[in-house]
């Protein structure tokens, strides 16, 4: 199975840190966030990673390389001509990168101890599967809802930034911007999205604050 990190993303509510640094290569503990996530996919069993860039997207293969580093081999999705394409605009733009296989995505912004699963399955018929979260307190009403293992598009957990997808989930999107939460509700509605709660760490580093309490708690802990 192939991942894709998404690191295109301008990172608004992080400046002024991300206008001279795009958000993925902001250091936590010490390590560039995105070295997390290529450390515990390599881990985890991952040897095909594809990152998406756009704002100030050049400095991100030059601080990542190939990947050869971490042992996985890293291909870049190159949305700084267009802008970026937002989430599911970046995933259609890289699908002839992710193959014919489920893959998995996450956000390039977020943190957890999660363990990506490299041999998930997706069941027949089904175009994703979501990782949901207790609701932070940025967010307290949640984003969907689990139920008899699937997801439902009310409001009780958070929406984690990982998840499982078959390449045919994205077949009709066209090229372009294009956000992922309403693909997903349009796939929920016809029973096509099964999820999980995950119950372990897990943060949304969007703010500078947030970074500075990670970086608080790391330094604590090591």
């Amino acid at each position: 199975m192939k991942a894709m990190i998404l690191a295109a993303g301008r990172g608004e509510r992080m400046r002024p840190l991300t206008d001279e640094m795009p958000k993925p290569l902001l250091e936590v503990g010490g390590i560039p966030l995105i070295v997390w996530h290529l450390e515990r996919l390599a881990h985890d069993g991952f040897k095909e990673i594809v990152i998406n860039i756009a704002h100030l997207g050049y400095r991100i293969p030059k601080a990542l390389g190939d990947g050869s580093q971490w042992g996985v081999k890293i291909t870049y999705s190159d949305e700084q001509e267009e802008g970026a394409l937002e989430s599911a605009g970046g995933i259609v733009k890289a699908l002839p990168l992710l193959g014919e296989e489920t893959f998995l995505v996450l956000n390039g912004d977020i943190w957890s101890d999660y363990d990506f699963k490299q041999d998930k399955k997706l069941k027949e018929g089904i175009l994703a599967h979501l990782i949901l979260v207790p609701n932070p307190e940025h967010n307290p009403k949640g984003d969907f809802a689990l139920k008899d293992g699937f997801v439902t598009d009310a409001k009780a957990y958070t929406f984690s930034g990982i998840g499982y997808y078959s390449p045919k989930f994205f077949k009709d999107v066209p090229y372009g911007k294009n956000a992922l939460a309403p693909l997903l509700r349009s796939a929920m509605r016809e029973m096509k999205v099964t999820g999980e709660l995950y119950e372990g760490e897990w943060l949304d580093i969007g703010t500078p604050q947030r970074l500075e309490l990670l970086n608080a708690q790391l330094i604590n802990r090591y």
